[in-house]
């Protein structure tokens, strides 16, 4: 049984961090790319970031870009993803996910319908 499992998030006032990790169990994800997606109330699921399990590659959002690094463990057995946030602002308050795909890369990757397993979400706020 595959399972995603997020955490790390809370809250914290703009301009502060968090690391996001994401545990991903049940099956091997060497093949696999793994993407944070982010979902604010009221407004639509948006891709924020996307690596490919072997790490040679990484996608991230312009909302982010800078502030935010995608990264795996270094201890393959871990198969965790982490999301480091710095420099968080208001507007990056959202629920956060983790995605499994076995789209190998490109624009694909940034479509959640694309994502085959997905984790529970995590609830990171940012207070100004």
């Amino acid at each position: 049984q595959v399972q995603l499992v997020e955490s790390g998030g809370g809250s914290v006032q703009a301009g502060g961090s968090l690391k996001l990790s994401c545990a991903a169990s049940g099956r091997t994800f060497s093949s696999y790319s793994m993407g944070w997606f982010r979902q604010a109330p009221g407004k639509e699921r948006e891709v924020v970031a996307g690596l490919k399990w072997s790490g040679s590659s990484t996608y991230y959002a312009d909302s982010v870009e800078g502030r935010f690094t995608i990264s795996m463990s270094s201890d393959n057995a871990k198969n965790t993803v982490y999301l480091k946030m710095h420099s968080l602002k208001p507007e990056d308050t959202a629920a956060y996910y983790c995605a499994a795909t076995r789209v190998v890369w490109g624009l694909r990757i940034m479509n959640g319908q694309e994502y085959e397993y997905w984790g529970q979400g995590t609830q990171v706020t940012v207070s100004s």
